[in-house]
């Protein structure tokens, strides 16, 4: 299931439509997955639907996003993973490194300076 942001132009919700990866949205995953793992280890499909829950499911963020998004960050170190037996399945766990703590402490004062930054011209749209 694809990234899929909702959106309205507040008529009516017949005319509510979403978006597939919008381009406002790049980097969204990875901050959202590195956010989650700080907190605790957790496995795919509990990320997908964590995800879906901490944003109020304004996002949705489905296996074909989340497991590539996964095994990318494993290889640059962000994460590590641990594959344990649960209930005669195998589950991979992830984890977040140290390396991956400095990726999320950038990424959050990245989106912090642009939600600022957005903030500010949707509060001043006169200033333009």
């Amino acid at each position: 299931m694809p990234l899929t942001p909702r959106y309205s132009d507040g008529n009516s919700e017949r005319d509510c439509m979403a978006q597939t990866n919008p381009p406002f949205m790049t980097g969204i995953p990875e901050l959202l997955l590195l956010r989650l793992l700080a907190q605790r280890e957790m496995y795919g499909y509990e990320l997908v639907k964590a995800v879906r829950l901490t944003t109020d499911e304004a996002i949705s963020l489905g296996e074909g996003v989340i497991y590539p998004a996964l095994h990318s960050l494993e290889r640059q170190g962000a994460l590590k993973a641990r594959r344990k037996l649960v209930d005669g399945r195998t589950r991979v766990y992830y984890s977040l490194t140290a390396k991956g703590q400095r990726r999320l402490d950038r990424l959050q004062g990245e989106w912090q300076r642009i939600q600022t930054g957005v903030s500010a011209a949707l509060g001043n749209p006169g200033r333009a």
